[in-house]
């Protein structure tokens, strides 16, 4: 299913982790995946409110908190950098689904990284 918001159509999920070496691209690439598929599943039921989004998006932390050991396995690991850019890509995909008021930490709670 394509995107239909055009905003997250254009936005360069997990930007940095790309431009660094030490994050290897076919992992990071299942990183934007995750996001992509999270943005898909706000398209196809939008979430009522923001307990919905946290349901949406608390999933989708779990599937990054299971590529963690992948990321350790190649000689990586999700630290300071990849956490503030994957925690910065969670609320703007909040933000471009109407959901402003979103807490960052909220939206990442169950997080292992």
């Amino acid at each position: 299913m394509p995107i239909g918001n055009p905003d997250v159509a254009r936005h360069r999920f997990l930007e940095l982790l790309y431009e660094d070496g030490y994050f290897p691209d076919h992992l990071v690439d299942k990183g934007r995946a995750i996001l992509l598929a999270l943005c898909e599943r706000i398209e196809a039921g939008r979430p009522a409110d923001l307990a919905g989004l946290y349901r949406l998006t608390h999933a989708a932390t779990e599937e990054f908190n299971a590529l963690q050991a992948e990321f350790d396995a190649a000689g990586s690991e999700i630290e300071t950098v990849a956490r503030e850019e994957m925690g910065g890509d969670f609320w703007f995909v909040a933000r471009a689904y109407g959901f402003p008021d979103a807490d960052v930490e909220e939206l990442i709670a169950p997080r292992e990284w």
